[in-house]
């Protein structure tokens, strides 16, 4: 697949950034009777744990923007690439498996996903294939703009 060294993809990229961002700033303002999950933190680590994410996501979006606007020009590359790859990482080892749990969940292999909850609602099936998607999106997108700004800065640097 030929990955054209367009700016758009990191538009695409910022827009998805700025969802996760407000998405997990509502979360930290509206938590929900349980937002635990019945796990084995408490409402501290919750918090501070969208905390770093609103604080990850909102840097990779001035990243994401700095590879597109001429004062990124200014930047270093490794000080953008650095970012780009790591958040690229994270992004494919959220994304990939979700989509492939997605396959499970969808064609009925394992109702549940990974977990295998054969007990859960059609809403949870729904919000499951929803999220999974939406992180194989965020996955695709960032790794697409990486790509991109990796030649754009590549053609950039050599004339």
């Amino acid at each position: 697949m030929r990955v054209p060294g367009s700016p758009r993809w990191a538009y695409g990229t910022f827009a998805w950034l700025v969802f996760f961002v407000v998405s997990h700033v509502v979360a930290v303002f509206f938590p929900g009777e349980d937002p635990t999950g019945d796990g084995p933190w408490d409402l501290r680590a919750y918090v501070i744990f969208n905390l770093v994410l609103i604080l990850m996501s909102a840097v990779g979006a001035a990243v994401v923007v700095a590879t597109v606007r001429p004062w990124g020009r200014r930047v270093p590359r490794w000080v953008l690439l650095t970012p780009l790859w790591l958040g690229s990482a994270l992004l494919v080892v959220r994304g990939v498996p979700g989509m492939v749990e997605n396959l499970l969940m969808a064609t009925g292999i394992r109702r549940g996903g990974f977990v295998g909850a054969q007990d859960i609602s059609t809403a949870e099936l729904w919000a499951g294939l929803g999220i999974n998607t939406y992180f194989f999106l965020g996955a695709v997108l960032l790794a697409m703009t990486t790509v991109s700004y990796v030649r754009r800065s590549r053609r950039d640097a050599h004339g």
